[in-house]
C-alpha cells in the first residue's frame, strides 16, 4: 500500500504580463528615492537574475478561490474519484481573496470552505481549511494530508496551492515584476500501488528571519493611502535559501533511503532562476557531485512566481506532457522542495 497522488490539475490565467509592460512604471527605492536607471536597464537586469520574461495575472473578475476551484475540479476529474468521498480539502495560500481594485483581503470564510462550496460538495464530513505557510504551503498541505491518511482518519484528500499575487504588489517596487497568479491541485489517497510519499522534512526559522518577507507600504511617498503590499529583503532571502534549503533537501533524501543518483527530477519552488539553480547545485555539492543537466524543470520564465501554486502547477504540466524535454515515468523518484515567508522550508521525496 502507498499514499499517492492519483489526480492533478492546474489553472494558468490567460492574461500575460510581459516584461516590456513594466517599461512605463515609476520604480523607486524603498526610501522613495529615484533609482537613477532607465526602466529598460532595470528590466534587463531583472530578467538576467530571475529568468522571468513574462508572468500570468488572473482575470479581473476572478479571485484566489476561483483559481483554486478551477484547479481542484481538474484534479478530481483526473483522479476519477467521487468528490463526495473527499475527507479533507486543504488549501495553501497567503493573501486570501483580494477583489480586483480593492484594498482588503477577504479570508472569511476560508478559501477551503469557498472551494468546497464552489465544487458543490454536500458531505459535511469533508473538512475544508487553509494553511498559511508561505510559498511552501502546498508542500506542507501534502505532508499534512499524508499524515491524516497514515493515521487512518482520512482516505482521500484534495490539496491545493493557489495565489493571486498580482492583487498585492506595489507597482513602484522592482520586485513586483517577480510575482504572478495561478493554482495547482492534487488528490492524495491510499492505493494498492507502491511508492508515493517516502519522506519529508519541514522547518521554520523565525528568530531572526521571520520578517524577511512582509507586508509594507508603497515605495512611493506621494501615495497617502495606508494600503500594504508584499515586500521582501531579496538579498537576505537569497543567502538564507542557499544556507538552509540544500541541507533540508539532503536530510529529506537521506531519510528516504534513496541515493542522490536515484533522483530523476527536483521540482523546486519557482522563485528566482539563479537562486533555484544555486540551491540545487549546492545540494549536489553536499554529495560531492555536480548538478545533472535537466534535473530541475523550470516554468518561471513564462509563468513567474505564483507562490504556493508553482510546484503543483509544474508537476501537472510535466505529467500532461506540456513541458518540453521533461517527463516523469512509473517508478521515478522525485523531490518537491520549497522556501518562503516564515521563513519556512520543506522537502518531500516522492516515488511516482
Amino acid at each position: 500500500m502507498a499514499i499517492k497522488i492519483t489526480g492533478t490539475g492546474s489553472y494558468i490565467p490567460n492574461n500575460i504580463e510581459k516584461n516590456e509592460d513594466f517599461i512605463r512604471h515609476e520604480f523607486l527605492n524603498e526610501d522613495g528615492s529615484s533609482i537613477n536607471r532607465e526602466n529598460d536597464i532595470i528590466i534587463e537586469k531583472f530578467k538576467a537574475i530571475t529568468g522571468i520574461e513574462e508572468r500570468r495575472y488572473a482575470e479581473n473578475h476572478l479571485t484566489t478561490s476561483d483559481l483554486a476551484f478551477f484547479a481542484a475540479k481538474k484534479a478530481i476529474k483526473d483522479s476519477k474519484i467521487d468528490q463526495e468521498e473527499l475527507d479533507y480539502i486543504i488549501v495553501g495560500h497567503n493573501y486570501g481573496d483580494v477583489i480586483h481594485n480593492t484594498e482588503q483581503s477577504d479570508t472569511v470564510p476560508s478559501i477551503g470552505s469557498r472551494v468546497k462550496h464552489l465544487l458543490g460538495i454536500k458531505n459535511p464530513k469533508c473538512v475544508a481549511y487553509d494553511i498559511l505557510f508561505g510559498c511552501p504551503g502546498w508542500n506542507e498541505g501534502l505532508i499534512q494530508a499524508n499524515a491524516f491518511i497514515k493515521a487512518g482518519i482520512a482516505k482521500k484528500c484534495l490539496v491545493i496551492g493557489a495565489e493571486a499575487l498580482s492583487r498585492v504588489i506595489d507597482k513602484h517596487d522592482r520586485d513586483s515584476m517577480i510575482y504572478s497568479d495561478g493554482a495547482g491541485a492534487v488528490v492524495l489517497e491510499e492505493t494498492k500501488d507502491e511508492g508515493g510519499i517516502i519522506s519529508h522534512e519541514s522547518a521554520t526559522y523565525a528568530l531572526d528571519e521571520a520578517h524577511f518577507i512582509y507586508f509594507g507600504e508603497t515605495n512611493n511617498p506621494a501615495v497617502k493611502n495606508k494600503r500594504r503590499y508584499i515586500k521582501m529583503y531579496g538579498r537576505k532571502i537569497y543567502e538564507f535559501a542557499l544556507n538552509h534549503v540544500p541541507t533540508a533537501m539532503k536530510s529529506c533524501l537521506d531519510k528516504s533511503g534513496y541515493k542522490i543518483e536515484d533522483l530523476k527530477k527536483i521540482l523546486i519552488h519557482q522563485a528566482n532562476e539563479k537562486m533555484d539553480e544555486a540551491i540545487v547545485q549546492r545540494f549536489y555539492k553536499l554529495y560531492n557531485l555536480e548538478m545533472p543537466e535537466g534535473i530541475m524543470p523550470m516554468t518561471i520564465n513564462k509563468l513567474g512566481n505564483s507562490s504556493v501554486a508553482t510546484i503543483p502547477t509544474l508537476y501537472d504540466l510535466i505529467l500532461n506532457g506540456e513541458l518540453e524535454g521533461h517527463e516523469i515515468n512509473k517508478g521515478d523518484v522525485i523531490m518537491f522542495a520549497s522556501v518562503g515567508a516564515g521563513m519556512n522550508i520543506n522537502a518531500i521525496v516522492y516515488k511516482f
